[in-house]
């Protein structure tokens, strides 16, 4: 945000620009000057609260500097802009046009705001709508100080459609699908105009104009009454191609708000041969657009549409998953209170069995797609030589999550006892397992391990004639699943090509001495009385020495243990002892001269 502000006094020059008088009178680009001021504040990654702080310093700074300043600080003295300002000389700035186009986008931007907010908090709608109001009085100003004779006819051409934009979208927020058609049609009118009567450069930017308002007219006309605006929606998202933005984020948000208008007539799923009530209204909306999906994807222009694609859909099953697993929980408790315990899986627990297969379903077909695209790219050779290109171990990798997919599809709750699913899921197990066998087994002949990589290929051709043995039993199991046929005759190829390499790599190895072919991991220091080549000695880690040297026997000092002890007799020492006299006056005296010594 703060550089915004630092960079607002270069940015304004290059609107100055677009805003001076013309030969004709006044002039204003309206539609260039408010794509380029959102490109540069914050619509780029949708954050109108960034926009709408720049127009209100943008507003501050055109009233500073036009002395248009709607009192002081300390009063407020309300000031508006009139035709016939605009007639008097003074005023010929079209700068006092910007002040209201400016005053329109703020309003515009904060209600813009509101509705990503109101998804959480729905009171905010009532001050959107308030705000969208706000925006198109504005817009009509505009118009209205256009009609002035100083201002040319393209100015008044861009503000009479700004102004129906903003009138269709407050139209459409309110729910009224035919004013909101007038108006934006309208507008499309005028800016399809504009464009064929100037240049290519300048077409450009009217035509976008249309491509945006577009989505709304066809979700208008689904509401008035139009079947066919929801095929012409899925067309247009297919037409997005694979970025995002704005314009995908509305076609996807059009496309939820009409299949929410046509959940209310579907009431059950059929799947396995069990009829499943659908009363989330989430799920409803999710399996009515299932087949949609579909149909785009396998409609898509190219690889990076087509993920684009499988990732929407995979992002709706989770939310759709999410919701029943919560319905889910209430159900378990409601038992638990009740004590009922039946073997059956219910209803509910059934449909989430079968959205958790179609995520899983749909993961398996988005690896197999980007297998496809890395295959193709594998055998195209390689130009660039810093690049790094696919290489087998990328696919090794999709595989193995198409197999842990396959893997979770067989422990869902509700088909243990369905034997043919069970047989049906083997079965593409085997298929993807022959496909990562293969990749393994070319993974192996980069590193030129020709018997490895023989034994793997034996594998893939072994995995395969036992799905063609298997898939005779089942119908229609492999019709989903790729051509093990060609995998056998690309196996059969590559087989003889690893042969013929495996030949030629013996017969150009130099032979080598008798001595190089010796491995000897001695240390240097212990073999110097024998000599053979060895490049490790001048690497980085030359073996001369073994470090930490081996631990060697030595002799511990001896220790002795006194064990005779107790059977020694000593010689007696009672002579050696002093031994006292006895007690009394006769042994006092004799002690005193000495007698008993």
């Amino acid at each position: 945000m703060a550089l915004d502000k630092q960079n607002e006094g270069k940015i304004l020059p290059m609107d100055e620009n677009k805003e001076n008088k013309t030969e004709d009178g006044i002039g204003l680009e309206i539609l260039q000057i408010i794509k380029d001021s959102q490109q540069q504040h914050g619509l780029r990654h949708g954050d109108y609260q960034r926009y709408r702080g720049y127009c209100s310093r943008r507003l501050r700074r055109l009233r500073k500097t036009l002395g248009f300043k709607c009192g002081n600080r300390h009063k407020f003295t309300g000031k508006k802009v009139t035709v016939e300002m605009l007639s008097d000389n003074r005023y010929s700035d079209n700068r006092y046009l910007l002040l209201v186009l400016m005053e329109a986008e703020r309003a515009w931007s904060y209600a813009m705001q509101l509705k990503q907010e109101a998804n959480t908090e729905p009171r905010k709608r009532f001050h959107l709508l308030s705000r969208l109001r706000k925006a198109a009085k504005h817009g009509e100003r505009l118009e209205k100080l256009c009609e002035s004779p100083r201002v040319d006819a393209k100015t008044k051409l861009e503000a009479q459609a700004y102004t129906s934009y903003l009138s269709g979208m407050v139209r459409f927020e309110l729910q009224e699908w035919k004013a909101a058609t007038e108006a934006f049609n309208k507008c499309k009118t005028i800016y399809e105009k504009l464009a064929s009567a100037f240049t290519e450069e300048l077409a450009v930017l009217y035509h976008q104009r249309v491509e945006e308002i577009s989505p709304n007219i066809r979700y208008c006309a689904y509401n008035i009454g139009d079947q066919n605006a929801m095929n012409e929606l899925m067309q247009m998202r297919l037409s997005a191609g694979g970025g995002g933005g704005m314009m995908a984020e509305k076609l996807e948000a059009l496309i939820t708000q009409t299949r929410a208008k046509q959940a209310a007539t579907m009431s059950e799923v059929e799947w396995r041969g069990r009829t499943v009530p659908v009363k989330i209204d989430k799920a409803r909306i999710f399996l009515l657009g299932l087949g949609d999906n579909e149909a785009a994807i396998a409609q898509a222009a190219n690889e990076e549409t087509k993920e684009r694609l499988y990732e929407t859909l995979l992002a709706e099953c989770r939310d759709t998953i999410q919701a029943v697993r919560e319905e889910l929980k209430t159900e378990a408790k409601q038992r638990e209170r009740s004590d009922e315990a039946s073997g059956k899986v219910s209803n509910l627990q059934f449909l989430h069995s079968y959205l958790t297969y179609i995520k899983l379903w749909t993961v398996v077909k988005r690896n197999e797609s980007m297998a496809h695209m890395l295959q193709a790219k594998l055998k195209e050779p390689q130009t660039d030589e810093n690049k790094r290109g696919p290489r087998p171990q990328d696919l090794i990798r999709l595989y193995d999550i198409i197999l842990q997919s396959l893997a979770e599809l067989s422990t869902l709750q509700g088909l243990e006892e369905d034997h043919t699913f069970q047989k049906e899921v083997a079965l593409k197990m085997l298929v993807y397992k022959a496909y990562r066998c293969f990749f393994i087994a070319q993974s192996y002949v980069l590193v030129k391990k020709w018997s490895e990589a023989l034994v793997l290929y034996e594998r893939v051709l072994k995995y395969a004639k036992e799905v063609q043995s298997k898939a005779k039993s089942l119908n229609n199991s492999l019709k989903d699943l790729p051509d093990v046929q060609e995998l056998i005759t690309e196996v059969n190829a590559e087989k003889y090509s690893l042969q013929a390499a495996a030949i030629l790599d013996t017969e150009d190895a130099p032979e080598a001495p008798s001595q190089q072919k010796v491995k000897d991991n001695t240390p240097l220091c212990e073999r110097l009385e024998t000599f053979h080549l060895d490049p490790t000695l001048v690497g980085k880690q030359p073996n001369l020495v073994q470090f930490p040297p081996d631990f060697q026997p030595i002799p511990c000092k001896p220790l002795f243990f006194d064990l005779a002890l107790n059977h020694v007799a000593f010689p007696p020492l009672d002579d050696k002892v002093e031994q006292k006299g006895k007690g009394g006056l006769t042994g006092y005296i004799k002690g005193i001269f000495g007698f008993g010594s």
